[in-house]
């Protein structure tokens, strides 16, 4: 009698082991799915801060006198904000509009002459290798061009427009910050700046930078 309960009791402790072993395999949750993380886009609104070094030529032409050239070279610190559109097949198209202050002034003979702030609005059409954009840029452009000298009572200000031209890379360290390298050269025009004195400006300028697009 106690060899037939104590079969009994193993035959049910062994189903009930059967049943709890399979409702724990049944019970395994399914493997997670991978999900691709998003691909980074230079799309979407961007600002920064430049920097760098320009090489100003300026001709300056005297009525009836004959011309002279003259260098003004300095450092640019300034901004830019700008927007970007991105197609899938990798071309990216903008525009941007940047502010500078150049540091260039010349002294001779108690005459003060140099430019000051300048500025443009460009047009951007690009290539983006995943972080790495490469473009070029054309536009408008402008500066402020100024003569001044205390003794002669002479402070005058004019500003230049012309067209602007460059290339340059932007490389995104994280998906919101990004440098720059960029050159440009800036045909500012010529004007009259005094009466009977003609001056002719023209840029070249290498920057750097730091974005953030948002």
């Amino acid at each position: 009698m106690f060899k037939t309960i104590a079969l009994a009791s193993a035959l049910v402790l062994s189903a009930s082991v059967s049943a709890m072993a399979a409702d724990a395999v049944y019970e395994v949750p399914a493997a997670p799915v991978a999900v691709d993380a998003p691909a980074f886009t230079w799309a979407g609104a961007y600002a920064g801060v430049q920097g760098g070094a320009g090489w100003l030529d300026g001709t300056f032409g005297l009525a009836g006198v004959g011309s002279a050239t003259q260098d003004f070279d300095g450092g640019i610190v300034g901004g830019f904000v700008g927007y970007n559109w991105q197609f899938s097949n990798g071309f990216v198209a903008g525009i941007e509009g940047d502010l500078d202050y150049n540091f260039n002034e010349e002294s001779a003979l108690g005459t003060d002459i140099g430019t000051d702030w300048s500025g443009s609005v460009r047009g951007r059409v690009g290539y983006a290798f995943d972080r790495a954009l490469v473009y070029g840029a054309a536009g408008w452009t402008a500066t402020n061009g100024y003569v001044k000298n205390s003794a002669l009572g002479i402070d005058e200000n004019e500003v230049f427009n012309g067209w602007t031209v460059g290339a340059g890379v932007d490389f995104a360290v994280t998906d919101n910050m990004f440098l720059r390298g960029e050159y440009r050269y800036n045909d500012f025009g010529d004007k009259d700046i005094v009466p009977g004195l003609n001056v002719d400006l023209d840029q070249s300028v290498v920057k750097v930078g730091l974005g953030v697009k948002f």
